[in-house]
């Protein structure tokens, strides 16, 4: 029986608009991959990358493929998917992306020495966007304002 790691969380959606939209995603890391972490947005759109993009994003700015992901400040982080319908940028609290990865490491261990074995980022359920992440401003679900994050979960497969 196999553990699939997920974490739920809030990212700020940084658009043209004054204030950025609040809101939910997923952070999964399935066993038959533990190199690999996804993302999951509103829309049933998935976005698949190295854990350890994500790890290195946390200290310093990282690019890979049509991902990049940077600290902002102390307390964020910044992550840019492109794709050919454009670009969408995510911000994050870094503490559950941190609690997140703490808890893949605890059940598979380190990621260090595996290269990531997804090299470049990839769309891994378009659901309808071609492969690609959708950046239209309807594609995102509103989330209330003050509306408390999910608890994180553990869901067995």
């Amino acid at each position: 029986m196999s553990l699939v790691i997920r974490e739920h969380a809030r990212a700020r959606l940084i658009t043209d608009g004054p204030d950025p939209r609040r809101i939910p995603v997923e952070l999964r890391c399935d066993p038959g991959d533990p190199r690999t972490v996804q993302i999951g947005l509103p829309g049933g759109v998935d976005w698949a990358f190295g854990r350890d993009l994500l790890e290195k994003g946390l200290r310093s700015p990282v690019t890979r493929g049509d991902i990049r992901v940077w600290p902002c400040g102390r307390a964020q982080l910044i992550l840019e998917l492109h794709s050919a319908d454009g670009v969408a940028v995510f911000q994050f609290d870094r503490a559950p992306l941190i609690r997140f990865l703490r808890r893949v490491h605890d059940q598979f261990g380190s990621s260090a020495g595996t290269g990531g074995s997804k090299g470049t980022g990839r769309a891994a359920s378009g659901a309808g966007t071609g492969g690609r992440v959708r950046t239209r401003t309807d594609a995102v679900s509103e989330t209330p304002a003050g509306a408390p994050a999910p608890a994180a979960s553990t869901t067995r497969t």
